[in-house]
């Protein structure tokens, strides 16, 4: 595991599923972590530690977000965690949704990026991670439209991001999760009508047999935070999914 002691670490999403998880590896690798979600209760109920400070944040406020990174100041490492998963295909998909799509899974990162940015500029050092999926431009997924397209785009502005920052030492990677256990799977795995039957079917995909845990995409995103030779990447984590 990385050691980030005395590296300031900020955690979008991160009341529950893989953002939770990674609040909870980066504090295990020394960090000192800003956790923020919109969902205050649930941020509440992360561990208490000296090197942990948790906030309600909406990443589609812009002025918020600039706002609450002024006032925390610089930062070391920003995991861009948080999304939105809209089902269906492109003839299913209403405007709204893959308007609120490229707002919450793409848009949101600008905003988190342009208040980080300078700071990293400034010192010469930096670590972006930010979520993008599989469903992607790595893979096509059935009924994933809105999803995919934004999720590709975050491939592109992370590179886009890590070749004009590289001469700044600043490194920017995207990490594409396969089927993960969280609370946005559960949502989607009983909005089918027949849970047992579309889990099945969700594990019968990954060829490794089962689905993955929020605690092993954390720990990539904690290995990536200190990964100082790696930038632009897309990395899939997938079980073999996208073989």
């Amino acid at each position: 595991m990385a050691k980030l002691e005395g590296k300031k670490v900020l955690v979008t999403a991160s009341a529950q599923g893989i953002g939770r998880a990674s609040v909870l590896g980066f504090l295990a690798a020394g960090a000192t972590v800003y956790a923020t979600d919109i969902n205050a209760a649930l941020l509440a109920e992360l561990p208490a530690s000296d090197r942990l400070t948790t906030a309600r944040l909406d990443v589609l406020d812009g002025a918020a977000v600039a706002d609450f990174i002024a006032g925390i100041g610089a930062v070391d490492v920003l995991f861009n965690c948080a999304g939105v998963v809209h089902p269906g295909s492109i003839l299913d998909m209403k405007d709204g949704d893959l308007d609120f799509a490229f707002d919450l899974n793409v848009k949101s990162m600008v905003r988190t990026l342009r208040a980080v940015l300078p700071g990293m500029i400034e010192r010469r050092e930096g670590a972006i991670i930010n979520m993008s999926s599989v469903a992607s431009s790595v893979k096509g997924v059935p009924n994933r439209f809105a999803y995919s397209v934004t999720k590709a785009a975050v491939i592109g502005l992370t590179k886009s991001v890590a070749a004009d920052y590289v001469g700044h030492n600043i490194r920017c990677n995207a990490i594409c999760p396969g089927t993960v256990e969280s609370p946005s799977l559960q949502d989607r795995l009983k909005a089918q009508g027949d849970y047992e039957t579309t889990r099945a079917a969700f594990i019968a995909r990954q060829p490794i047999g089962r689905i993955g845990t929020p605690e092993e995409i954390a720990d990539l995103a904690v290995h990536l935070a200190g990964a100082t030779y790696t930038t632009g990447q897309a990395f899939a984590i997938d079980g073999g999914w996208s073989l």
